[in-house]
């Protein structure tokens, strides 16, 4: 424990503001410093602590891979969760709490209890102040005991060692694939979009004329039979791969496109999944014909393929070629050409 004697503006020592310092307070030690027993029993304390971490941490790594993640388990207050949630949350949150709980009985019963009294002084540190710091060090180093106490070293150095596991396994929930399941590359590549489907906006599902889109204008939208996919498939991975953005531009301001003609009278569509990490986009700079993703800014030209200009994304933004139906209404031409969503390692 470290102190600073306080001093008043005018720099009077302790005793003149009418308090004694820290250091005039009696010690009493505690029974672990008198005590042998008393040492040993906090010593088998605090390690018990450390192991029942390691054994937590292997509990979490073997609920992990066992337990089914469809398995419901009613928690009083909480009513119906996951299983699987409730022991893997369980395990780790009781490892971490053991170690930290763990170094302060540690702290507290083991190590020296002594209190330090420090003057004040200039900022400037005197010459000898690295050669004191380095001897704090040393006898804080021997002081805490972690060569004497060899069962909490062990113990502190293996809970420590597997703690990091239950941070690796869940890694594998990256991409886990059945044999003959689809890789990620073909997932991606494959929306609900396809030649003839109405473009609707989103959420009120009202499908678009040219005319209700103004020069600038900018409007979510989604295959016009989403809603009817999402409830066969109980998930939104149709939504998150078919989200678009129509904009429209001046056809004189639009430099390029991902195929020819895939704009209509200067309407473009592209998806609204950044390809940096998958956050939507939807802030659109007229004057620029930027679009901007709020999570990293990464910058894409909408008027020049939704080529990246700024940010970290890797490649441009995948571009839904369009046109109209018999009534008038913007239809897709057919599915995008390229994967959408984040840049993967499985990409060609």
């Amino acid at each position: 424990m470290s102190d600073l004697t306080p001093h008043d503006s005018h720099g009077n020592a302790p005793e003149r503001l009418g308090y004694s310092p820290v250091a005039d307070v009696p010690h009493a030690p505690r029974m672990a410093d008198t005590d042998p027993k008393a040492a040993r029993r906090a010593e088998r304390q605090v390690a018990a602590m450390f192991m029942l971490s390691m054994l937590l941490t292997i509990a979490f790594v073997v609920g992990y891979m066992t337990i089914d993640k469809t398995s419901i388990i009613y928690i009083p207050v909480f009513g119906d969760v996951g299983t699987s949630t409730f022991v893997l949350g369980l395990t780790l949150g009781a490892a971490i709490f053991l170690i930290g709980a763990g170094a302060i009985q540690w702290a507290k019963k083991l190590m020296p209890d002594v209190e330090v009294v420090q003057d004040r002084h200039d900022l400037s540190s005197p010459a000898s102040a690295d050669q004191e710091a380095l001897a704090n060090y040393e006898r804080g180093k021997s002081e805490s005991g972690f060569a004497r106490f060899k069962l909490i070293r062990r113990t502190l150095i293996g809970s420590l060692a597997l703690f990091p596991i239950a941070l690796l396994i869940p890694l594998r929930d990256l991409w886990t694939a059945p044999a003959g399941s689809p890789s990620p590359a073909d997932l991606l590549s494959v929306t609900l979009w396809h030649d003839g489907l109405r473009i609707v906006t989103d959420p009120s599902l009202m499908p678009i004329k040219p005319e209700d889109l103004p020069i600038g204008g900018l409007v979510s939208a989604i295959p016009e039979d989403l809603e009817e996919v999402q409830e066969l498939e109980g998930n939104m991975n149709a939504r998150t791969k078919a989200a678009i953005i129509l904009v429209r531009l001046d056809p004189s301001d639009i430099r390029a496109q991902q195929g020819d003609g895939w704009d209509y009278q200067g309407i473009v569509a592209f998806s609204k999944i950044c390809t940096h990490v998958g956050c939507p986009t939807a802030l659109y700079e007229q004057r620029t014909h930027h679009l901007l993703c709020p999570c990293h800014q990464s910058t894409f030209d909408l008027a020049d393929a939704g080529n990246v200009v700024f940010g970290p994304a890797a490649r441009r933004m995948p571009q839904l070629p369009i046109g109209v139906d018999e009534e008038g209404f913007l239809v897709a031409r057919s599915d995008f050409a390229e994967p959408v969503g984040p840049s993967f390692w499985e990409r060609g």
